[in-house]
C-alpha cells in the first residue's frame, strides 16, 4: 500500500527531534525506546505514524523518479491528486466491477 506524500505534523516532527538527541544510544536502545512509544498510540495515532513512516522510507526512491518525469507527466498526477482531494475519484471496487462485468467471457 502506498500513502501519498504528507506534511509531518509537529507532534511527530518534535518525536523525531527527540529521536535525534538520543543518537548515543545503540541500535537495540532506540529501537526499544521506539517500539515503547509506537505501543502507546492509538488505532488511529498508529496508523499515522506508519504512513509518515512508509512515506519516508519510499521517499528516497519517490523523489529521484519524480524528477525524471517529464513535466506533462508530474501536471497529470497532481491534476489526479486534486481531483481525489475534490472527491471526483471513482472508489476502486466500482472500477473493478465494472472490469470484471466488460471482460467476464474472458
Amino acid at each position: 500500500m502506498r500513502f501519498p506524500p504528507v506534511l509531518i505534523s509537529d507532534i511527530y516532527f518534535n518525536f523525531l527531534l527527540s529521536l535525534r538527541k538520543h543518537c548515543t544510544m545503540t541500535d537495540s536502545d532506540l529501537k526499544l525506546k521506539l517500539f515503547r512509544q509506537i505501543d502507546t498510540l492509538d488505532k488511529s495515532k498508529l496508523e499515522e505514524v506508519y504512513g509518515v513512516l512508509i512515506n519516508y522510507l519510499n521517499g528516497q526512491n519517490d523523489i529521484s523518479e519524480w524528477g525524471k518525469l517529464s513535466d506533462n507527466q508530474k501536471s497529470g498526477i497532481l491534476d489526479a491528486i486534486g481531483e481525489l482531494e475534490a472527491g471526483k475519484g471513482i472508489p476502486n471496487n466500482i472500477v473493478l466491477d465494472k472490469f470484471r462485468k466488460k471482460y467476464s467471457h474472458v
